[in-house]
């Protein structure tokens, strides 16, 4: 039986956890061969051996984004492996929260290098792969769809750097959009509200503490929601791009 994604590859970041593990699972279920990307090796083992035993094909390559080189070289490792790249999903990311007068400086530094530098070290390396496999596949189209958040249109308060960088990811993904329409490259921006993962596990104890009060009334949403948006996204015919989806918990004002 024919899977959308057949013949294609598709390199997930972020993909030892969460929305990315999810989206993993839910692209090769449709038939790509998946890259995993996190740094957590033994995570994305795991995972990668989970996809094969479901009849999927996965390869797990370990890799610190925040570094360019890092990022130039597990793209280049990818497509010299599996001979091409055809979508690209920039799941890697961190929330750090919190009063802007006790946070470290060293925590608004992460968010930027992951949420910001390394989604923009990988898909500076993925673009000249993904314009070649537009251009030469019979699907005639290339993906890459960036995980923002609801804080890439709203702005909290206590979430100054948080709010930064998920504005610039989904301003890039918009002006990449523009950029790379009649290349038949489509870029979509996919903003979740509350999503139950590990991301919350990043915040300081407090803000933790804060949050689970303010939304203890509240369904979260589930990564595998998230991964069902993403691939709505990647498996549409070349005429549909969708530039943009927001996903927040049915109960979330």
């Amino acid at each position: 039986m024919s899977t959308p994604l057949m013949s294609t590859v598709a390199l997930v970041t972020g993909a030892s956890s969460g929305i990315g593990q999810a989206t993993a699972r839910r692209l090769a279920a449709q038939g790509a061969t998946v890259v995993l990307v996190a740094r957590r090796q033994d995570r994305i083992d795991v995972l990668a051996k989970e996809i094969a035993e479901e009849g999927g094909r996965a390869v797990a390559l370990a890799a610190d984004l925040t570094e360019a080189e890092a990022a130039t070289r597990i793209v280049a490792t990818a497509v010299g492996r599996l001979g091409r790249l055809d979508t690209l999903v920039n799941a890697a990311g961190m929330m750090l929260t919190g009063d802007s007068l006790r946070a470290p400086l060293d925590e608004w530094q992460r968010m930027v290098d992951i949420n910001v530098n390394g989604l923009l070290y990988v898909t500076k390396a993925a673009l000249p792969h993904l314009v070649d496999a537009a251009a030469a596949s019979p699907r005639q189209v290339a993906d890459v769809v960036n995980i923002s958040s609801i804080a890439g249109r709203f702005v909290i308060p206590n979430a100054a750097v948080y709010n930064a960088t998920k504005f610039g990811v989904t301003a890039a993904t918009e002006a990449w959009r523009q950029e790379f329409s009649r290349r038949n490259v489509r870029f979509a921006v996919v903003e979740p509200g509350l999503v139950e993962t590990e991301l919350q596990s990043h915040q300081q104890e407090a803000v933790r503490e804060g949050m689970a009060a303010r939304f203890a009334d509240v369904e979260q949403l589930h990564a595998d929601d998230i991964a069902e948006a993403v691939a709505y996204v990647v498996t549409g015919p070349r005429r549909r791009a969708v530039a943009e989806i927001v996903i927040r918990p049915t109960d979330q004002v």
